[in-house]
């Protein structure tokens, strides 16, 4: 049943857990199932509150799935990677015994075969004790277990110590494993696509609503998924996360596209501007200073390098390319099957960029009354530079 595409970046998990001393991982975010599981609970996904775990043993012994039995036929179609899955709850299905049942159908009848655990936290601890590690150091991701099922934990295994460690698939999920790269090759290609198709609508008297639908449709025409649709004309270019309106777009006007998408799993974040018309000195001046930071960090961006210094660098071009002013709290982040994966490109990391790092670097300067101005381009920290992941060209489009 299982599958060999895994997402997670195994080799750097083992090693910074070892490091610490944990015998085991549990993953209970939606977002770190996925990542560790391959697996994509549904029901953790759109709504808060349903369990889903994946298990991760450091002493050789199998990963397990935790999951609720009315997601089983997800496991079916999806095909993980961990193939020792524990369900859990009540979920009636029934088998027709006269028919040949397909191969995924004939998945869920045997997952449907095995016994149910009354709840998640049972299952878990089944796993735990089977697996050998209920009495050792724990790396438990606190983000998505609920305080309920945390104290029944607890009290199920008194021998066991967990630690709560978010940060430590942090910083796992920031260096990226070739798949994930290409996944986030092509949901860039999928985004630049959708604000290709946003600004073929362009014209005087189209609304803001009207260019967030041309993107959204190409996105799902792609097989994408809508994440961030900020898109802002003239003054409301300038609001921070611009929320299309019945704005209709004027000659003259700047439109600020900060946009994003979620594919196979991952994301992506980008920024671009165009103005109706030739634009104006002033508007020019100010977007050129900006899309001159993106560029600077592309001539210095490399393994080794201190993103705070990355910070610095950028925040300084801006200010001495057009916008003496210019200050920001960050200039970028990674990505990945989140939207914020480290590092943050502020003045105070910690971190130095690593091989296989992917970034979106930003600039942002937003002016009210005058407008929003913003480059965000999505890249690879490699062996020695930069690969870009973006085909539109940074400059102002001129529409």
């Amino acid at each position: 049943m299982p599958s060999d595409a895994c997402l997670a970046n195994l080799p750097r998990l083992n090693d910074l857990a070892k490091r610490e001393g944990f015998d085991a991982v549990i993953a209970t975010s939606p977002e770190n199932v996925t990542y560790l599981s391959g697996f994509w609970a549904m029901s953790q996904w759109v709504r808060r509150g349903p369990q889903a775990y994946c298990l991760y043993p450091l002493n050789g012994e199998e990963p397990a799935l935790i999951a609720n039995s009315s997601i089983l036929d997800l496991v079916a179609d999806q095909k993980p990677w961990v193939s020792d899955v524990r369900r859990y709850g009540y979920f009636q299905i029934d088998v027709d015994a006269s028919a040949t049942l397909e191969p995924d159908d004939a998945t869920q009848s045997e997952l449907f075969a095995t016994d149910a655990y009354a709840g998640s936290v049972e299952a878990l601890v089944a796993a735990m004790k089977e697996k050998g590690v209920a009495k050792g150091r724990i790396a438990l991701d606190e983000t998505g277990i609920t305080p309920q099922c945390m104290d029944e934990l607890l009290a199920a295994l008194p021998e066991a110590t967990f630690v709560r460690s978010f940060g430590l698939f942090q910083r796992v999920r920031a260096v990226k494993t070739p798949v994930e790269i290409d996944i986030l090759r092509d949901v860039a290609a999928i985004t630049q696509r959708a604000i290709e198709a946003s600004l073929a609508v362009a014209r005087e008297g189209v609304s803001e609503r009207e260019m967030l639908r041309a993107f959204n449709g190409s996105l799902v025409a792609d097989d994408a998924l809508p994440v961030t649709g900020c898109i802002g004309f003239g003054p409301r270019s300038a609001m921070i996360n611009a929320q299309p309106s019945d704005r209709q777009l004027r000659p003259g006007d700047l439109i600020r596209f900060d946009v994003g998408a979620r594919y196979k799993h991952y994301r992506s974040d980008m920024a671009r501007g165009a103005v109706l018309g030739e634009p104006d000195k002033r508007t020019a001046a100010a977007y050129a200073a900006v899309e001159k930071g993106i560029e600077r960090s592309y001539e210095i961006i490399k393994p080794g390098l201190k993103v705070a210094d990355l910070f610095t660098e950028v925040v300084e071009t801006v200010r001495r390319e057009g916008i003496p002013g210019f200050r920001r709290s960050h200039v970028g982040h990674g990505i990945g099957i989140d939207g914020y994966d480290p590092p943050t490109i502020s003045e105070a990391a910690p971190e130095v960029l690593e091989e296989n790092m992917v970034l979106c670097l930003e600039t942002p300067y937003y002016e009210l009354g005058f407008g929003g101005f913003q480059v965000e381009d999505m890249l690879r920290v490699t062996r020695d530079g930069v690969e870009s992941f973006m085909t539109l060209p940074t400059a102002l489009r001129v529409v």
